[in-house]
């Protein structure tokens, strides 16, 4: 008598998820346009020729004013709408320096999308520190953590919360 057995194999992955960081287009929109419009509505803005721009696709605020000083309550009003909108204040790149250009001063402020190779290796260092049973791993703009447990894997996003890498993340993709 011949047993004949069936070899195929049931593939189950394991669970996994995504590390990003990128702020909300939508969001970052609506932060613009009530910054926009308060500075419209204050009274130390009034007859100044400032103007708010939202660059969608480069992920890129445009701001023109008057002076200084008045491009610093710009950034300080654009920071507090968009940390009311839910967007983390170290999205944006205020590091760019302030061009004068005639009468009018104009600063360009990037908004961070996506984890750089350094960055990503810090995070990698802090979840190998864990010591979890967990395989992390650098995609393209973003780090995939990957374990057999999915409790390993809620484990590292609590531990990644307490910890400051300097970037707003986000957990996407938990399978």
């Amino acid at each position: 008598m011949c047993n004949i057995y069936n070899s195929t194999q049931i593939f189950i992955p394991m669970p996994s998820f995504d590390i990003v960081s990128k702020a909300d287009v939508q969001q970052l929109d609506n932060a613009v346009n009530v910054t926009l419009r308060e500075v419209q509505n204050r009274y130390d803005f009034r007859n100044s020729e400032t103007q708010i721009v939202l660059n969608k696709k480069d992920l890129v605020i445009n701001i023109e004013t008057e002076d200084d000083m008045k491009l610093k309550s710009v950034e300080d009003i654009l920071l507090t709408r968009a940390v009311k909108q839910g967007l983390d204040g170290r999205c944006f790149d205020f590091s760019k320096e302030i061009v004068p250009s005639g009468k009018i001063v104009k600063k360009d402020i990037k908004v961070k999308s996506g984890i750089e190779k350094e960055d990503a290796k810090k995070i990698i260092k802090i979840i190998k520190d864990t010591k979890l049973k967990v395989e992390p791993q650098i995609m393209d703009d973003q780090v995939r953590v990957s374990a057999k447990k999915i409790d390993d894997l809620q484990a590292v996003i609590q531990h990644l919360k307490k910890s400051d890498v300097g970037l707003p993340l986000q957990f996407i993709n938990m399978k």
